[in-house]
């Protein structure tokens, strides 16, 4: 059942799941990643940061146990990626309900359940979300696998980690190109005409130099900051966990 110290629910049964533990639920997607990263790029990190993740927080004394690790949610709002075959975007509504019916289920015998993000689009999903289960008086936050000073997709950082994490699954990216424009610059585009209109190759950012090394040491930090923010338990008005140092609103997860 033991995962890198935390617990794999999937691979339980259900005698090994002690009362009330916390679950970590790993949010990804299933979309273009450029010629070169595979269509469950963003699924296979928050998988991983969720799970390194686990491991760091069962040196936590507060929590009840090992977290589990809940099987991943791998289809998320991808509509921006719609110009490109092989993405399955299932939108916003679909993905909150998703999440909603989630906690409700796992309310029924689980303690406070965390959702880690892999991919931006979910993100206003997330945000109605847990405000909405939160109101409802669930025990429930989330919080995502950015990388400080990364890049907006399927450039140095995605690469770099996944060629840490599935080398066999990354494609020759040498001459992969990409936008490298901010993506506060590249939003109302994007918003607008999606992800293909703004970049043929599908990638936002630029993969050359990235490696497995740098790829190892990004990870750590996503799982790292993850650990540190669902240890704290603070959230702001949204239900996002906020880092260390944060000023609160005076909830909590």
């Amino acid at each position: 059942m033991h995962v890198e110290g935390g617990g794999d629910l999937a691979g339980a049964v259900w005698p090994d799941v002690q009362a009330a533990p916390l679950v970590l639920v790993p949010v990804g997607s299933t979309e273009q990643h450029g010629p070169h990263l595979p269509l469950s790029t963003d699924t296979v990190i928050a998988q991983a940061v969720t799970e390194r993740a686990a491991a760091l927080l069962t040196e936590v004394p507060l929590l009840n146990g090992a977290p589990l690790v809940a099987p991943a949610i791998a289809y998320g709002a991808s509509g921006e990626h719609a110009g490109f075959p092989g993405t399955i975007s299932i939108g916003h509504e679909a993905l909150q309900v998703v999440i909603v019916e989630t906690v409700r289920s796992l309310a029924l015998w689980a303690g406070r359940i965390v959702f880690v993000n892999g991919h931006g689009g979910n993100v206003p999903t997330l945000d109605a979300a847990v405000h909405r289960l939160r109101t409802e008086g669930h025990d429930t936050a989330w919080t995502g696998c950015a990388a400080p000073g990364g890049d907006a997709h399927a450039g140095f950082t995605e690469t770099s980690v996944m060629l840490h994490l599935a080398p066999h699954l990354v494609r020759p990216f040498d001459a992969v190109t990409g936008d490298t424009r901010p993506l506060t610059e590249l939003m109302p585009d994007l918003i607008a005409h999606g992800v293909r209109a703004v970049s043929p190759s599908g990638v936002l950012g630029d993969p050359s130099g990235a490696s497995a090394a740098k790829g190892r040491e990004i990870l750590k930090a996503m799982a790292a900051s993850a650990a540190l923010r669902i240890g704290g338990g603070r959230v702001d008005a949204r239900g996002r966990l906020l880092a260390p140092g944060v000023p609160s609103p005076g909830a909590r997860a």
